[in-house]
């Protein structure tokens, strides 16, 4: 029988549930940092993972993200970039749930974090040692986010989200080198390469030093969130 408004029965489909995950990146001491909540309650009571939760039904994806971060972390405001949709009908234990993943980039060191209702502890980990297995398929959402960083910061101003308002070009240089996980760049490829993308602006303020003053720069408020090209990958050194 054809559907009709009059006819249409909404309980004849599963109707699975929704949840929001958010990937926060920070660079801290250096290290590329991720923020994680340690669980309360079951499933996965004791464990670490990303801080998300179930979308009410009268909000969009984008303000339950927001609102699952700002309660269970205590980060708000932030710019966040929708990621993928992780719908594996294993990957939680109570129901079927489909999540819907986001990421950012964020200074630390002007959030100060809070623990929810829901977690013991909200506390930032270097990717490089994350607490054990985290819950769900949370390892899963994080590689994919890593993933989507490495290759966004190659085209996008992403990375300047991690710096102050001034700031050297060695500083940038660093995190990018942090982010994309390769050791060092090539000093002064990175240089012509950060230039000709035509993201920055001189200062006329220097950072002393031991040895010869640090010219700083600042990123071009008119620019936006516009694309520009930073292909790295295409045109490093091989030495």
């Amino acid at each position: 029988m054809t559907e009709t408004a009059e006819t249409y029965d909404p309980t004849r489909y599963d109707r699975p549930s929704v949840t929001v995950d958010v990937v926060i990146f920070s660079l801290i001491e250096r290290a590329l940092h991720v923020l994680l909540v340690r669980r309360r309650h079951w499933p996965f009571e004791g464990r670490w993972a990303i801080p998300g939760g179930f979308v009410q039904s009268d909000e969009t994806l984008d303000a339950a993200a927001r609102r699952e971060l700002e309660e269970e972390t205590g980060v708000a405001d932030i710019y966040l970039e929708q990621l993928y949709t992780f719908g594996d009908p294993g990957r939680d234990p109570r129901m079927r749930v489909i999540s819907v993943a986001y990421i950012a980039l964020v200074r630390a060191d002007i959030h100060t974090l809070r623990v929810s209702e829901e977690s013991t502890d909200v506390r930032w980990f270097p990717v490089s040692g994350l607490p054990g297995p985290l819950a769900f398929d949370h390892d899963e959402i994080l590689a994919t986010a890593i993933d989507r960083l490495r290759s966004k910061i190659e085209y996008t101003t992403l990375a300047f989200q991690l710096l102050p308002e001034v700031f050297s070009i060695l500083e940038l240089k660093h995190i990018y080198e942090q982010i994309l996980g390769e050791g060092e760049l090539d000093k002064g490829n990175f240089y012509r390469k950060i230039k000709e993308a035509g993201v920055l602006e001189e200062t006329d303020m220097m950072r002393e030093g031991r040895g010869r003053p640090t010219r700083l720069w600042r990123f071009k408020r008119d620019r936006g969130t516009k694309q520009f090209v930073f292909r790295w990958r295409e045109d490093r050194s091989d030495t």
